[in-house]
């Protein structure tokens, strides 16, 4: 099955949504504009149940097909921006300084509303649909508010797939893979304690700022000599801060960065070492150091046999050779990563094109994706579901 005519012909109109969404960001949680958008959206569709709130803005809509009663299976879009200026140029570009749909949840958002009309249309299925709109993708766990709300029990949802756009990915190919396809994110702050005095008299020191250097260094040693290389792990300090004259060694330094793994082991092995390493290190040079590590988005595990399912439902829409089954995995991370901990199911690629990248501020959603999408979230339902 390639792409359905009626969705097709439903282009420009999920476009125009999409580009209304663009013009109109909001961030994290607080999203009213875009929450009353969907969920106005899907009462017109005709949805069975249109339920707002759940995870402080999130909406979720139920379409029950034609068929009879059967299972529940969950599909999610993200609909918060990002805190970037916009500089694409774009006649729907943000209207709000500030905010912008850098990552393409504007298209994710679009692109479900249009699946979800066409369902509600045709009902071509046995069970039912929930379409789960989430706040708080970008760094707020808005799918693990909606988890905590009751999202998967109470609309006994028993499987769940999402997708994400891929710039660089041609438009009309999809990209996902068995396992881990996105890293966790851990992030940390170091204190390294020393003891301040004149720049000229170093040796009445205890330099935080020559033992913070060698900090760095050592725990890049954890990467390239503890780590199995086929084992990815990332361990990035971001920034380093301390003193402010340029001829008095400060009593302290701050360090602060982010640790990524695609396997849980491989996590809890970061975070030992990297304390070790860090209080190992102050020791040798006669500090202390304080370390606080804050466990982040954990790793999107995609499920097997969701996967290649996914996989498949894909093919039927870009044809198979459009479908990359293997590609390498992403070190940033998604929480979408909460719902496939909650129920089996699988995360998908779907390419935007030679677009700029993601939180770029540059980047808009290609609304020629839009038709492979739409379809790809229409026959999973209606082959999940077949009557």
């Amino acid at each position: 099955m390639p792409v359905i005519n009626r969705v097709a012909e439903m282009q420009d109109q999920v476009a125009e949504w999409r580009r209304y969404l663009h013009q109109n960001p909001e961030l994290l949680y607080d999203l009213p504009k875009t929450s009353a958008f969907v969920a106005e959206k899907l009462r017109s569709f005709g949805c069975d149940v249109v339920e707002t709130g759940l995870g402080q803005t999130g909406v979720v809509g139920i379409i029950k097909g034609r068929h009879g009663d059967g299972p529940v299976v969950g599909f999610r879009a993200d609909m918060d921006a990002l805190p970037i200026f916009e500089t694409s140029g774009r006649d729907w570009a943000s209207q709000t300084p500030g905010k912008a749909h850098s990552c393409g949840h504007d298209g994710h958002t679009a692109m479900l509303l249009g699946a979800a009309q066409y369902l509600a249309e045709t009902r071509n299925f046995k069970g039912s649909v929930a379409v789960i709109f989430q706040p708080a993708e970008e760094g707020g766990a808005g799918a693990l508010a909606m988890i905590n709300d009751g999202l998967m029990e109470k609309f006994s949802i028993s499987q769940v797939y999402g997708m994400h756009n891929e710039p660089k990915l041609p438009v009309g190919h999809f990209a996902t893979a068995k396992g881990g396809v996105m890293a966790a994110a851990d992030t940390f702050e170091i204190t390294v304690n020393g003891r301040g005095s004149h720049a000229a008299q170093p040796h009445r020191s205890i330099d935080p700022v020559l033992t913070a250097s060698h900090t760095v260094v050592a725990l890049q040693t954890i990467v390239a000599r503890e780590t199995d290389p086929l084992r990815s792990l990332v361990i990035t300090v971001a920034s380093i801060h301390g003193g402010e004259a340029s001829n008095v060694i400060p009593d302290f330094v701050k360090l602060t960065g982010t640790v990524r793994t695609l396997l849980p082991e491989t996590r809890d092995f970061a975070e030992k070492r990297l304390k070790e390493v860090v209080h190992a290190t102050a020791l040798v040079h006669g500090a202390t150091a304080d370390v606080v590590y804050n466990r982040g988005y954990p790793v999107t595990l995609n499920h097997d046999a969701e996967t290649d399912f996914a996989a498949d439902v894909a093919g039927k829409v870009a044809g198979p050779r459009a479908v990359d089954t293997a590609m390498a995995p992403h070190m940033g991370a998604e929480d979408f990563s909460y719902m496939l901990e909650k129920r089996p199911g699988a995360f998908i690629f779907i390419g935007n094109g030679d677009t700029a990248n993601l939180h770029n501020a540059g980047y808009d959603f290609n609304d020629e994706a839009i038709p492979f999408g739409v379809s790809y979230w229409v026959t999973l339902a209606e082959t999940a579901l077949a009557a």
